[in-house]
């Protein structure tokens, strides 16, 4: 699924939206009867949700609302979970989520609609003091550390995977999303692929049984934490990393070789999967995404698209 083909998909049918209901829901900065005598705005769409979206949102709203200067949409990036419970509660109109909602989920949801939006991958973000050249890790790896069995950076897994490093004589601190988050559902769906015992103890979703590490909300504050604290390992979409000018680790892939997440990678993720239908109440057929299986050059994917759901 193109880029091109993600943008036009969510704002023509963002567009449908204002045309079936003017009324304004979802957002305090202008009140709706403020709304209706504007001479500027006609119609106002509430948004919210996915940490993960909102770079490429904020771009596509602006895009969108200078092509049509009557048409307010203000896009809050809440957390995934959040922002499927505001469409819930019929406070907001769209809802971006990582993680695509179930069949059973959807039945507890208004008439709406799952649009696939975008692909991206989370990284793992760290910030370990002397490493002069990216932190390698293995998927068991990563598991042990967010898992809590792996607790220093001189265990020797993490000296097996990067042979000659400087790795310092001190404790990892873990640091994840406290809210609910489909980052939280991207990483954790690809650690319980990876390891056993992550999917028998902790599994995967937006919320997960967490047994180690500090909790912070949404995607910069996680970032901010592993930039102001050496020794510590978080994650993130890997356009947060980048701005924020963090270091991300390279992940083993399937042939053993430790690939550096980059937009190349990205794409060729985001090439090789399968884009779901546009999915509504009315039809029985599952809403989810299939992602297909990677090449062996390329890393295990920790990259899935993200759902724009869209209630009429």
């Amino acid at each position: 699924m193109s880029n091109r083909y993600s943008i036009l998909s969510i704002l023509a049918l963002a567009g449908g939206v204002a045309l079936a209901g003017c009324n304004y829901k979802g957002e305090d900065a202008v009140k709706e009867k403020e709304f209706a005598t504007s001479s500027t705005v006609r119609v106002a769409i509430g948004a919210s949700g996915s940490t993960f979206v909102n770079p490429i949102m904020t771009k596509w709203v602006t895009t969108y609302q200078a092509a049509h200067p009557t048409t307010q949409i203000n896009y809050r990036a809440i957390g995934s979970g959040a922002g499927i419970s505001e469409l819930k509660q019929g406070m907001t109109e769209i809802a971006a989520s990582d993680a695509p909602l179930t069949d059973e989920q959807l039945k507890d949801m208004p008439t709406m609609m799952q649009v696939p939006a975008a692909a991206g991958p989370v990284v793992a973000v760290y910030n370990v003091p002397g490493l002069k050249a990216p932190l390698r890790l293995s998927g068991s790896t990563l598991a042990g550390i967010f898992i809590g069995k792996i607790i220093s950076w001189q265990d020797p897994v993490i000296v097996h995977d990067n042979p000659g490093a400087a790795l310092p004589h001190a404790a990892i601190i873990v640091v994840h999303r406290a809210d609910g988050s489909g980052t939280t559902s991207i990483l954790t769906s690809y650690l319980a692929k990876v390891s056993p015992e992550w999917s028998q103890k902790i599994g995967h979703g937006i919320s997960v049984p967490w047994t180690v590490g500090i909790g912070e909300k949404g995607s910069d504050n996680v970032l901010s934490f592993v930039a102001e604290n050496a020794g510590t390992i978080g994650y993130a979409e890997l356009s947060y990393a980048t701005a924020k000018k963090l270091p991300v680790a390279s992940i083993e892939n399937r042939a053993g070789s430790y690939v550096a997440p980059s937009s190349a990678y990205a794409k060729a993720r985001s090439d090789s999967m399968k884009a779901a239908r546009i999915h509504d109440r009315t039809d029985a057929g599952p809403a989810t995404c299939a992602a297909l299986s990677a090449p062996s050059s390329q890393p295990e994917p920790m990259i899935e698209p993200s759902e724009t759901n869209i209630s009429p």
